[in-house]
Parts: C-alpha cells; sequence; structure tokens
C-alpha cells in the first residue's frame, strides 16, 4: 500500500504549496523538496512491488518504510492545518501575522515545529532514495500526476439467483427439496447443510428458498454470522411476516410474538451462516412444532450445528462436497469468459492452461469464481494466461484456496486496494449501502479523479470492479442497475482483515483471541463492532478514521482524535449524550455519520465549523434543530437526513459540489432568487418546518436543476401536491429524472395521466395521492418503469392492470380499501416481485406469472 500512501501525500504536498504559499514562507521550500524526492521515488514502486510480491523480504521492508514516512508526512501537514485554526479562533489576526513573520519560521511555532518534523522527515526519505540501489530496485515507470486511469467494467445484470449460472449443484437442490416435501415427517424438522467456507452453501440455500417458498405460507430466509444479535434476529424475521414491529420489546416478548404468528402456519425459516449451537437453543422456542410439515434449513461450517439441533437420524446433516473437475472447469470458464458458457467456445489454444487453472482450485467454487475473476480482466491469450499461473505459488501444503483470493487481491491496482481493505471495516455478514461505501473511499482520498467524471461516479466504476473481480458479492441493485447494497464473502472478509492488519491499514475490534492490544496502537483507521468503547483508548491520535458499530448506548469520546477524516457511528441511542466534545475541532473531517441513533442532542453550530466536511449522513437519527452553518460549508457534497428535514438552502449562494440533499425544507426565499445547484443529483424537498410556505416556489428552483436524476416531495398535515409541479408538466422536461418520489394527496382538478411523468422513469413512489380513478392504466404506460410502490393512493375496492407495465420488474402495494387486485394476461410480463399489505386482498394473476414472481402477503 506504499504506492496508495505516497500518492495521497502528493496530493496533499501539493494543494498546500498552492494554497499556503503565504503562509509558509521559507518552509514552503522544505515542503516543495519533500514533493519532488517522493515523485522522483514513485518511479521505483512497480519495480519493488514486483520484488515484494517474489517474496523479497528487503523489498517489502523498504515499501514499508516508505509507506510509515509518507504517513509522517501527511501527520506533519495535517497537525499544522489543525494548530492553524485553532490560532485563528482564539486570535482572529493570526493569518495576517503568520503572513507576516513566514519568513522568520523560528519566531512562529507553529512554522517551527513543522519544518523541524520536515528535517526529520528528510534524512529518512533520503535514507530511503538511497538504499534503492542496495537493494536492485529500478526505476520501472514514470508516472505523473493525473495519470492513473480507472479501467472499464463489464456491468452485468444481477439476479438474487441466477441458476443458469450456477455449476453443481442441482442434483444437492433436489435432495434437499424432496426432504423439505417428505410428506410421512409431519414434525417440524431441521435440516443444516454443512460445509467448508466457500464451498456454496448460501447460493444453495438460496436455490431451494427460491424453489420450496410457494409450498409454505410463511417463508424466511436470514443471514446469522458468527457475532449475531437474538434480539436484532427475531426484530428481522419478524418484520417479514407483520408490516411493523415495535422498537422497545424484550427477547421474551418477541419470541412469543414469533410464535405465536408461527402457529397457525405452515412455515419455512432458512438460516445462512450459523457458527454454533447456540443460536438453535435461543431460537427453538420461536419456531413451534405443531406437526403441520413446517421446516427449517440451516448452513453451517460446523456439523456440531447440525447434530444439536436435529438428533432424528431421517434427518442427517448434509455434508456439500467439492465440484468434480468437469464442474470445475465449467464454473471457471464461466466467470473467465463470461459471454460464453462451454469450453467448445473456448480458444482451443487456452483449454488447456484452463483446465490446469481450474484444477489448482480443487474444486472450491469460491477460489474458481475469484480466480476466473481474475482471468477476465486479462487479455484472452496463451501468454497472459500462462502468466497468472506461473505467478502463483502452487505448492504451499493445502493452502491453494488462499492463495487464489491473495492472488486477486495482488492483482488490483492500488486504488482498488485500498477500495476491497476498506471492506475489512465493515461486520461480518454485513449488508452495506452502495452510497454509503462509495462516499466514504471520497472522503478517505482512494479514489484518482477522471476527466468528465464526478469522485462518486468513479468510485461507482471501483464498485463494480470489485464485482466483476468477484471481490464482492451483489445483494441487490438499483431499477436503472446501479449496486444497491454489497457484502463480503467470509473467506474474503479474512483476507481483507488480514492484509488490512499487515499494512497498517485498519484495525478492527475486538480482535481475535489471544492478540493483545498495545498500549497505543499506531493504526490509521479502527473498526469497533459491537464492543467495549474503552478499546478507543487503545488508539493513537493520528487515528484517520473510526467507525463504531454499537449495539447498547456507550459512546466512544473522539475528543483526542483530531485529524479524523471518517467518523461514523451506527445502531447507538445518542438521545441521552448532550455534548460531543471537540466535534467543532474536526476540521479535517470530510464524513460524518450518525446512522440510526435516535436523537442527536448537539450543539448545531458545531456543523458549521466542519469546513472541509463533504457527506454529513443522518439517516435514523432525528435533531430538534436544523444543522447551523451547514449550508456555509463549501466542500458540502452530501447532505441525508431521513424522516426530518434540514433548513431551506439560502436564495443566494453557489452550492457547486453539491450533489445529493435529502430531505430539505421550501422556503419562501426561493420566490425571488434561487441557490445555484448545476450538479444536483438527488432532490427531497418538504414543507415540515414551514408548512404554510407556497410551493409555487419550487417552480423558479426547478429551472436550476439541469442534472437531476431523483426527485422527492412529501408534504405535511395532508398538504396537496402542488399543482406548480403537475402542472404545467413540470415534470416532463426532465429527461434525465429517473426517480420520483411523491407524497400528498393530488388536486381533484388534476387528472392522472402519464404524460405527466418524466418520459424515462425508473423508479416511482406515490402515497397518499387520492386518486378517483383506477392508475393503472394510465401508470401502465410508462415504458421504462421497473419499480412501482403504491400506498393509500386509491379509494376504489378494485385495482385491474389490463395491459402494460412491459419491464415492470417491482410492485408493491399497501391499498387499504382493495378488495381485489387482478393483473391479466400480457400485463407486467417482466414482474419479479410483488408485495402487498393486506390479507383481504383477493390476488388474479396468469398462473404462468404466478409461478415466476416472488409474492409476499401481510
Amino acid at each position: 500500500m506504499a504506492e496508495s500512501a505516497v500518492e495521497f501525500v502528493l496530493s496533499k504536498l501539493g494543494d498546500m504549496i498552492v494554497k499556503e504559499a503565504q503562509h509558509l514562507g521559507s518552509v514552503g521550500e522544505k515542503v516543495k523538496w519533500a514533493q519532488t524526492e517522493l515523485m522522483d521515488i514513485q518511479c521505483y514502486l512497480k519495480d519493488a512491488d514486483s520484488k515484494r510480491r517474489k517474496g523479497d523480504a528487503r523489498a517489502e521492508n523498504w515499501l514499508n518504510q516508505l509507506r510509515d514516512v509518507a504517513y509522517r508526512i501527511e501527520d506533519a501537514t495535517d497537525t499544522f492545518y489543525l494548530e492553524v485554526e485553532d490560532n485563528r479562533q482564539n486570535d482572529p489576526s493570526f493569518l495576517h501575522k503568520l503572513k507576516k513573520l513566514c519568513h522568520k519560521p523560528m519566531e512562529v511555532p507553529v512554522l517551527h515545529k513543522l519544518a523541524t518534523e520536515l528535517d526529520d522527515i528528510k534524512k529518512v526519505l533520503e535514507g530511503i532514495s538511497n538504499s534503492k540501489a542496495v537493494y536492485s530496485i529500478d526505476p520501472l515507470q514514470d508516472r505523473g500526476k493525473g495519470n492513473t486511469i480507472v479501467m472499464p467494467f463489464r456491468r452485468a445484470a444481477y439476479q438474487d439467483v441466477d441458476e443458469t449460472e450456477v455449476v453443481g449443484l442441482d442434483a444437492d437442490k433436489n435432495k434437499i427439496l424432496k426432504l423439505l416435501r417428505y410428506e410421512e415427517t409431519p414434525r417440524r424438522a431441521v435440516i443444516t447443510i454443512v460445509g467448508t467456507g466457500g464451498l456454496g452453501k448460501t447460493t444453495l440455500a438460496q436455490m431451494i428458498y427460491k424453489s420450496a417458498k410457494a409450498d409454505f405460507k410463511y417463508h424466511i430466509m436470514l443471514s446469522v454470522s458468527e457475532q449475531f444479535s437474538l434480539t436484532d434476529l427475531l426484530r428481522k424475521m419478524l418484520s417479514k411476516l407483520k408490516y411493523s414491529v415495535p422498537k422497545k420489546q424484550d427477547v421474551g416478548a418477541l419470541i412469543s410474538e414469533l410464535k405465536d404468528l408461527l402457529t397457525s402456519r405452515r412455515y419455512l425459516i432458512i438460516l445462512d451462516d450459523v457458527w454454533g449451537p447456540v443460536l438453535w437453543n435461543q431460537l427453538k422456542d420461536a419456531l413451534p412444532d405443531v406437526k403441520n410439515g413446517s421446516r427449517v434449513l440451516m448452513t453451517s461450517r460446523f456439523i456440531d450445528v447440525a447434530k444439536s439441533a436435529n438428533p432424528d437420524p431421517r434427518m442427517p446433516p448434509y455434508e456439500l462436497d467439492f465440484l468434480s473437475d468437469e464442474h470445475s472447469l465449467d464454473l471457471f470458464l464461466r466467470k473467465a469468459i463470461p459471454y460464453e458458457v462451454s469450453d467448445e467456445k473456448c480458444p482451443s489454444d487456452l483449454i488447456e492452461l484452463a483446465n490446469a487453472l481450474s484444477k489448482k482450485c480443487k474444486g472450491l467454487p469460491l477460489a474458481l469464481i475469484v480466480l476466473g475473476g481474475i482471468i477476465s480482466t486479462k487479455d484472452q491469450t496463451y501468454h497472459a494466461w500462462k502468466g497468472v499461473l506461473d505467478t502463483m505459488d502452487w505448492h504451499s501444503d493445502g493452502k491453494d484456496c488462499m492463495n487464489v483470493l491473495a492472488m486477486s487481491y495482488e492483482d488490483m491496482p492500488y486504488y482498488l486496494k485500498s477500495c476491497f481493505l476498506y471492506l475489512a471495516s465493515f461486520p461480518e455478514d454485513y449488508e452495506i449501502t452502495a452510497t454509503r461505501l462509495v462516499n466514504m473511499w471520497v472522503a478517505e482520498g482512494f479514489i484518482p479523479q477522471q476527466d468528465r467524471k464526478t469522485m462518486e461516479e468513479t468510485s461507482k466504476d471501483c464498485l463494480e470492479q470489485l464485482f466483476q473481480r468477484s471481490m464482492i458479492q451483489v445483494s441487490s441493485r438499483s431499477p436503472n442497475g446501479s449496486i444497491k447494497y454489497c457484502r463480503v464473502h467470509d473467506l474474503l472478509r479474512d483476507l481483507a482483515m488480514h492484509q488490512a492488519g499487515k499494512e497498517n491499514f485498519v484495525t478492527v475490534f475486538p480482535q481475535p483471541q489471544g492478540i493483545n492490544h498495545p498500549i497505543k496502537l499506531a493504526t490509521r483507521r479502527a473498526s469497533l463492532q459491537s464492543c467495549s468503547p474503552h478499546l478507543i483508548e487503545c488508539l493513537g491520535p493520528y487515528t484517520r478514521s473510526l467507525l463504531w458499530f454499537g449495539h447498547n448506548n456507550s459512546v466512544p469520546s473522539y475528543s483526542e482524535f483530531k485529524l479524523l477524516r471518517v467518523l461514523e457511528i451506527v445502531g447507538v441511542n445518542m438521545s441521552h449524550v448532550t455534548n460531543l466534545k471537540g466535534l467543532d475541532k474536526l476540521i479535517h473531517l470530510k464524513y460524518l455519520g450518525f446512522k440510526n441513533c435516535f436523537q442527536l442532542n448537539v450543539s448545531t453550530s458545531s456543523f458549521g465549523r466542519l469546513k472541509n466536511l463533504q457527506t454529513l449522513d443522518l439517516r435514523g437519527t432525528s435533531m430538534q434543530q436544523s444543522p447551523m452553518g451547514l449550508w456555509t460549508i463549501g466542500t458540502l457534497r452530501h447532505v441525508l437526513t431521513g424522516k426530518w428535514s434540514c433548513s431551506g438552502l439560502p436564495s443566494r449562494g453557489d452550492f457547486i459540489n453539491l450533489q445529493t440533499v435529502k430531505w430539505v425544507s421550501v422556503t419562501d426565499t426561493w420566490s425571488t432568487h434561487v441557490p445555484r445547484l448545476n450538479n444536483l443529483r438527488t432532490l427531497g424537498l418538504s414543507n415540515e418546518i414551514y408548512p404554510y410556505t407556497k410551493w409555487n416556489v419550487v417552480s423558479n428552483l426547478f429551472g436550476a436543476l439541469p442534472s437531476l436524476i431523483s426527485l422527492g416531495i412529501r408534504t405535511k398535515f395532508n398538504n396537496h401536491i402542488p399543482q406548480e409541479i403537475i402542472y404545467p408538466r413540470t415534470l416532463v422536461n426532465y429527461q434525465n429524472l429517473q426517480n420520483l418520489y411523491l407524497k400528498g394527496v393530488w388536486s381533484e382538478n388534476v387528472t392522472l395521466e402519464a404524460g405527466l411523468f418524466p418520459p424515462y422513469l425508473v423508479k416511482l413512489t406515490l402515497i397518499d395521492s387520492n386518486f378517483r380513478q383506477d392508475p393503472m392504466m394510465e401508470l401502465g404506460k410508462l415504458k421504462s418503469l421497473k419499480k412501482l410502490q403504491l400506498k393509500s393512493t386509491y379509494k376504489g375496492e378494485q385495482m385491474i392492470c389490463q395491459e402494460g407495465f412491459t419491464v415492470l420488474q417491482s410492485l408493491i402495494l399497501n391499498e387499504g380499501s382493495i378488495h381485489a387486485f387482478t393483473i391479466e394476461k400480457g400485463a407486467m410480463p417482466k414482474l419479479k416481485y410483488l408485495r402487498y399489505y393486506s390479507s383481504f386482498v383477493k390476488l388474479e394473476m396468469p398462473p404462468e406469472l404466478k409461478h415466476s414472481t416472488s409474492i409476499i402477503s401481510f
């Protein structure tokens, strides 16, 4: 990771030279020298890394020294900025004094400290530079700033389980389905699929779930993981069976409620990735046995899980085997040459190499998929594939799989390595929101700037590259095809954690047993996952990122970590915290998140002092007052607030960096002037703060949004959706708009027409619309619509879809008044998912569509 550290520091030094020249004085020459020396050393990185990969310990040590000195330069410059800001806060005339005395650094403590540190760094850098010849490290590259290119990727369509891409599991699926449907065992039976990591247990369970769920009234599939919370697991199970789950329920109440729901229905529960018998012992009382053929299916690496859950010899553990050589080759080629499906279409001169490569994976599907992902990025030539085969160390007794995974990491460009290692920050089996991850990568400085692209667009390309290389699993995609949620396989997460620790990139707490924490840990990033806040005392003052995943009311103190770039607290009840001491001192902070933290009781003035902030994510967390000074931050890119709204954007201002604002209150000041928002992609508007504001001001704002892709409008107190938005057909002019959310009553003067909506709309959500006509006929004419959600939109008793919805894949209905919903033959031919919230609704649809659609009712 030396290359990533050097690239990042060079960017910082360049900015410092340009922006702080008048304040650095003679110290600026020391900064320029460090920049020049690092640029020279940069040309030797490729050869040094090549030698390290071949086992050269001296080259690895050289790279580690270079990485550490790059960190020292970063610490010195960031500390300088911090101390300048502290002095400026105490003395408003400090910058003037600094400019006047900058050529006498001995008289200015902050400059003297920076100069002294740079002098020490210079000695180290000179030693590193001189040792190149000793270690025989040669200049094999001539890289300049801006030459980094994020390679294009092949965007593949994604489904939960595309069984045409699965190899060697059909027989296993059919055997287990037979066990699930075994009518001679009416008692609740527990079946456990057992096998090593990466063998395909989860894929097999998904295939079984897809095929068997129609046989059961209630069906649930959930991932458990090693560190599970019984309360969270029960709540997730209940949320699959009912519309809402009260937040304040203890474990006993949750077990009782789940048991009551399941007692009267035949159910299928699939629990993926179970790590020990304790889960079944805690959960079994919630899964009643009423002798109606209900089934529980678990997947695990441990056979004792199976034996503890079901000692019945008629339901022994199902031990999943490795793939045969034939199936291994098939799976490898499907990943290596994605558009071909058999060895007959593989170039003849590559078949022998393909066989050799696939056999090295010993029948383990994950290794085959990852190795195929590596090959898919290479040219389809003999020498390119042979190079991969020759590069691997295939002789490390029994470690072939981990070698494949390690090679997949080594094969990445440096910026992608940083993105992958960052995934170690998230808990096991954690479903990661793509936009959140993308914004964190940007804040961390991992993403190279590309011409004619935003950093976020390049960051999304990096995420797609990780998917193409099979380093992440995509949980779901948005209707426009972009990744929405992703997760990391356990073995790949183990690889990321191991490599991140080795590179001093991320430290995860709690660490495995047997590891003793030093008094002060020099980690750059820390992730605290369901552990005691006192572990934060192990971290040093140079920590740049702190992620805290909590399940209690404890909040770590971070006032010592003044150089933080990323701070996120997730799942902690913050309502009792009255002061986040030092928040306003985090001037380097670029990403700040309080996710699902109930209520934040902090000084709202703190936010305006975070002058480098890019992302503020407060989804799932409310505030009594809107953050003061937020809109004065020129670097701001994303503001996400969830169910409450920020105060309105000032009418005068150029928010050139702002891309996401959701939600913000409408303000009367837009009636005369509107802010410039040329790069805004996502906008959510409400009238919650000023409920009586006239919505006609919004039409003025819409004229300043040329890049808008997603728009949400919600009203309060049953207010009407503003006619100024519907007529005179304002929305139609937004050719790029893909996602539209409208919550509020439509005026009786407005007749629903497909022509009122943007022509290329992909996702539409309508709530509380109060239409007098069945909306299905007009909405079915939207030819690009893939996802539709309707809630309380129609007061009639029946909805009929006669035709249209030619590409619709997902439909969610929550219409309390309707008693019947009919889909006629030919309508919604691509429908994959239907969810409706009423057990009183009579559903009619063609049998072939019903067979291919996942249907969930509440």
